[in-house]
Parts: structure tokens; sequence; C-alpha cells
């Protein structure tokens, strides 16, 4: 893994049902802007918001990519049966590599979360990229517990997805373990985690600007350090819009007016207002680089 993947959104209908076409299509959109690769199902795509069986049927859509470019199923649930069903489907559709945010919610110990990880590993034979967002689930690691050090540390672990700011712990890991993949997991900080070495980027934003994160990746590894930052600077103007009226209903709307037909979020999120619409496409106007 390594470069510029987008975090999928899941597309609904007008009915409220996955739109597996719409989901497609975005995804052939990005291959063509230049996308890396796809991460399902994850924070972006509302994925505690699905049924299992919707989780799955965003899976199949994909899959149909799969010999065109590099696909990563997350995985995560809080009960490592419902994980581990994921992730057979996962294998048997094709996905390349699997992703698992820790169980959260009873606030397992870091040998419970270690067990999780070890357990759908060795069912898939496949390992786990670590999905690390504190932030959602509030489930931190402690990189001084034995646990954790020998869960980076052993073949069940592929890497990290890194979507916390705390850019000295994806350092810290690296470090436990240099062999495994890091991947910076807030897109406002692509350019400070390309710094601290990791291999590239998943972001939910690439969604609709992938050409612009194409760009200060691109940049950022020609050498353009200045340059990147500018970049950087005006995706965050975007991410600092976006996150102020809401994230995933923003991403959504935004791709709507490009011609996605990504629908509306599901509830409790909701639907963006007119105001803010304008506020968005103002700020989208002054700082969007996708020439």
């Amino acid at each position: 893994m390594k470069g510029i993947y987008a975090a999928s959104i899941t597309p609904f209908d007008s009915d409220g049902h996955v739109n597996s076409t719409a989901l497609v299509s975005l995804m052939e959109w990005n291959l063509k802007q230049g996308a890396d690769g796809f991460f399902l199902g994850g924070s972006s795509a509302e994925c505690f918001l699905l049924s299992e069986k919707e989780r799955v049927e965003t899976f199949e859509a994909a899959s149909g990519l799969k010999d065109r470019t590099t696909l990563v199923a997350h995985i995560g649930a809080v009960s490592t049966g419902e994980a581990i069903r994921y992730a057979k489907e996962a294998k048997r559709l094709g996905f390349h590599h699997i992703a698992a945010t820790p169980p959260f919610y009873y606030g397992f110990s870091a040998r419970q979360v270690a067990q999780y990880y070890y357990d759908i590993s060795a069912v898939v034979d496949m390992p786990v990229l670590i999905y690390n967002f504190p932030g959602n689930t509030n489930r931190p690691f402690d990189l001084a517990n034995p646990d954790t050090q020998a869960l980076f540390r052993s073949g069940a672990v592929l890497g990290i997805k890194h979507t916390n700011l705390n850019l000295f712990q994806m350092e810290r890991i690296r470090h436990l373990n240099p062999a495994l993949t890091v991947m910076n997991g807030f897109d406002e900080t692509m350019v400070a985690g390309l710094a601290l070495g990791a291999d590239g980027s998943i972001g939910s934003t690439f969604n609709f600007m992938l050409p612009h994160y194409k760009k200060i990746y691109d940049t950022y590894l020609s050498g353009d350090r200045e340059g990147a930052l500018a970049l950087q600077v005006k995706a965050n103007n975007i991410m600092e819009a976006l996150c102020s009226v809401g994230l995933i209903p923003a991403i959504k709307y935004v791709l709507t007016t490009m011609g996605i037909d990504a629908g509306i979020p599901r509830r409790p999120f909701l639907p963006l207002e007119d105001s803010q619409k304008i506020f968005l496409d103002q700020v989208l106007k002054e700082n969007l680089e996708n020439d």
C-alpha cells in the first residue's frame, strides 16, 4: 500500500437504499483522477449506520474493480465474530487488504483488543491494517503496554491507518516495527504525515478533491515542500468549512454538484441547509485545485 487512497462514501438512492451503481461510478471517476486504491466501508461510508447486509453489498459492488486497483475493506465491528464475517466476505470477493477499528464501547483491555486482531487475522489468513481513530472509537493505543507492543510487532498486523492528530504516535508505531505500512488518515495532516514517514494517505475528501491531494503528494515527493504546504493550506481551508457544516453531509452534497448521485446521509445526519451550501460553494471556488 502506497499513495493516495479514497475512503469511499456509500451513496444512497432516493429510498435510502445503497446505490451500488453510483458507488462504482464514483470509483471509476476517482480512478481516472489517479487514485492508487480505495478504502471501502470506513467512517466516510457511514459504516456503523449500515446493516451487515448493506456493508457486504458495498464490498460486492466495489469488487468488480479488484483487477484494476487496490481494494481495502474495513471490517471493524464491536464483536469479533461480526468482524470475521466481514473479513471472510472481503477475502471471498478478492479484496487485497482488510482493515479494522479496534472494538469499542465496552472499554476492552489492551490484551482483549490485541486478541481481536489476532483472531481476525488467523481465521482469514490475512494481516489487518489497524484503523486507529481514537476521536471516534474512544479507544487509544498505549504504546507502552506490552500487549500493544507485541501486537504491532506481530504478523497479524499489516500496518496502520493513522486517523489521529498525534503524528508523534504514528512515527513511534513505525519505530516499533519498521516493516509496517503507515497510511496517514487525516486529510488535513497529509504533508506532516509524509514528513514523518507515512507511505501515503487514505482520505474522505479525496472522493471529490482527489486531484488536489494528488498534487500535494506529487509536489511533496518532488522536493517542493513549500509548494506542497501551500496546497495543503488550501485543502485545510476546505476541510475547515466542511467540518463546520458536517463532514459527511458536505461531502455528499459536493459530490452531487459534481455529477455523482451520492444521495443524502443516513440519519441522525441531516442534509445541508441552503445557506451552508452557498458557503461551501464559495470556499471551494476559492481553494479547490482539481484541474
